[in-house]
């Protein structure tokens, strides 16, 4: 098959473009209108590890129930059917638990790394996935801090599955499924700025009860998704060496000091893969 030459240039004309220049502008944490980003407080205090959270998440999106049941020191991973999971830990102030999910990171290193913005960060806060924009790269799953974007390994239409705060409720002016569905509240929704001054004011009137942490407000950059505990973080397995910085902010220099053809091989990659598509589509047409 022979490929549009035109289009075949035009893609990584535009691709490196993008990155050359688009991907820290991508990156940036931008609100269009003056909406600010929502996210969710999970308190972990609060948690009684009943997993409706998880049931919620897959009524919500047509994915399968949860499998098993929370064990301490059984650690559960979020995977391609599971957007969520909640875990137990044996912690110095006895049994705790943890809710894992997508972190919705402000400056998302998924959205920085990947070359066709299928993973996009959206105006309202959630990171979503956009399976007409991916070319399959998985670049996303590479780059995540959290380890949390899975892929289909098995589907004959494999796609990307994460947890993208319920994005079609948010459009309907609904709450995310989990946290709607809390029983013990231990989940909030609101404006970011608003959760933060509510951890806060928690960690404040109760310093008895809360390590003097919010884990999420520096993290990465900053998440959509923010905790509170009464142990220290580690003790729940969240990952406690992450910089503050967000993850892009790294790679701002990278394309100077990289040779090109690492920089431009995503896109010829791309380029080839569009030429191809569009000769596909005219080849049907001609028939």
């Amino acid at each position: 098959m022979t490929l549009n030459r035109r289009n075949f240039f035009k893609v990584i004309g535009v691709t490196g473009a993008t990155l050359a220049i688009g991907k820290q502008l991508r990156a940036a944490p931008k609100t269009e209108n003056n909406i600010e980003f929502s996210g969710v407080l999970y308190d972990s205090t609060r948690c009684v590890g009943c997993q409706t959270c998880e049931s919620s998440c897959a009524e919500a999106n047509g994915l399968p129930a949860p499998v098993g049941t929370i064990q301490a020191g059984v650690v559960r991973k979020t995977d391609e059917s599971h957007r969520t999971v909640v875990n137990a830990f044996n912690t110095s102030k006895g049994e705790a638990y943890l809710k894992k999910q997508c972190m919705h990171c402000n400056e998302p290193a998924c959205t920085a790394a990947c070359l066709t913005q299928a993973m996009y960060k959206t105006k309202e806060g959630a990171v979503i996935w956009r399976g007409d924009k991916c070319m399959g790269c998985r670049y996303c799953m590479v780059s995540c801090p959290f380890d949390i974007p899975k892929f289909e390994y098995h589907s004959a239409n494999p796609k990307i599955e994460k947890c993208n705060m319920c994005y079609n409720r948010l459009k309907e002016g609904k709450i995310p499924a989990c946290v709607e569905n809390c029983p013990a509240e231990a989940l909030v929704f609101g404006t970011r700025r608003e959760l933060i001054k509510e951890a806060r004011k928690r960690i404040n009137d109760n310093p008895e009860q809360y390590v003097d942490h919010i884990y999420g407000e520096h993290e990465a950059g900053g998440t959509g998704f923010l905790y509170l505990s009464a142990v220290p973080f580690d003790e729940l397995g969240c990952n406690t060496s992450l910089q503050s910085k967000s993850y892009p902010e790294l790679s701002k220099g990278f394309l100077y000091s990289v040779p090109t053809v690492f920089v431009l091989w995503p896109a010829i990659l791309l380029g080839i893969r569009e030429a191809t598509k569009n000769n596909n589509s005219n080849a049907d047409e001609n028939e």
